[in-house]
């Protein structure tokens, strides 16, 4: 059996072809965390005949693979639609959090070592800090916050390749901090201690990537605000747990105002969050993942896969998302 991750496509790719050539009757599959020239789109990162060869890659990977394993549904409409996978092939594992839990910790004095106030309302991003966080937002928001005098304070944990140019965007700006990563049990406790777990996303952003901060977040047992595509991905996910409030992308006054309600209304705040750590224990539930992903190899290994029973990708399949991803 071969398994290769995409993200990295371009090394899943080589890999395949590699194993096409060198061994033939192995099965290979494509485990999807991200939708590779979708992100590359959203973000601007490419267009045109730069987009164009990538997305034949991405198309050549994924339909030459036996199974498909995609994180979440709507990848896996994508998948058969944008690219032409035979449906059978393709299957829905949900990711989990890597995170155990930690028991015992204070909430009190974890927000005492942050130098966080009791009565603060901590709103806490964890995670990358790149393009497609369109974190410029959280900046804006809490200058705004600032400006209003409202107890709120951003913070926003971890590092990637836009941290220095946010933190000179927002220097000066009291009630935002910037904290470095942690080890796995202070992340853990740190996450239990805010009042609201942010996401935010670029806008443009919808489809390209389940945010896999999620399942830490769900699993912290804290209430959600997302900033992002009203009808995107991530919205989806908020919503199917009721672990949170969704607010349009780039609209610090929308993420504002919803800081302020959801950190005024305990009861509701309380909710959620058992709302988001139940879809934890059930739907993103990591011994159900692993058994589901154990079956699909499992399978594959026991009834073989002879070259003749693979997709013919001489034949055209009609393809009507290029325009849509180029544009």
């Amino acid at each position: 059996m071969i398994i290769t991750v995409s993200p990295a496509m371009i090394a899943s790719a080589m890999a395949v072809f590699r194993a096409r050539v060198t061994h033939p009757r192995t099965p290979v599959v494509v485990w999807v965390q991200d939708l590779y020239t979708l992100g590359l789109a959203e973000t601007g990162q490419a267009t045109g005949i730069a987009l164009a060869a990538m997305r034949a890659i991405e198309r050549w990977l994924l339909r030459s693979a036996d199974q498909v394993v995609v994180i979440h549904n709507r990848f896996a409409d994508r998948v058969v639609r944008d690219f032409g996978v035979e449906r059978r092939r393709v299957a829905v594992v949900r990711n989990w959090t890597h995170l155990s839990p930690t028991p015992g910790y204070d909430v009190g004095a974890v927000r005492a070592s942050h130098n966080w106030a009791q009565d603060d309302v901590v709103v806490l991003h964890a995670g990358n800090m790149g393009l497609k966080q369109g974190l410029d937002n959280v900046i804006e928001t809490a200058r705004l916050a600032s400006s209003r005098g409202e107890r709120v304070r951003f913070v926003l944990l971890g590092a990637g390749s836009e941290l220095e140019r946010l933190r000179a965007l927002g220097a000066g700006i009291p009630n935002l901090e910037f904290l470095s990563p942690v080890s796995d049990e202070e992340f853990t406790a740190t996450l239990g201690s805010a009042n609201i777990l942010l996401v935010n996303e670029r806008p443009g952003v919808a489809e390209m990537a389940v945010p896999s901060k999620l399942t830490s977040y769900f699993a912290s047992g804290r209430p959600v605000v997302a900033a992002t595509d009203l009808n995107g991905i991530t919205a989806d996910e908020v919503r199917a747990a009721d672990a949170g409030v969704v607010v349009p992308a780039g609209d610090p006054f929308a993420l504002l105002s919803a800081v302020l309600e959801l950190g005024s209304d305990e009861a509701e705040a309380f909710r959620l969050g058992n709302n988001a750590r139940l879809y934890r224990q059930t739907v993103l539930d990591e011994d159900t993942a692993i058994r589901s992903f154990s079956e699909i190899l499992g399978t594959l290994i026991q009834e073989g896969t002879a070259p003749q029973t693979r997709p013919d990708h001489t034949k055209p399949v009609e393809d009507t998302s290029t325009e849509e991803l180029l544009d």
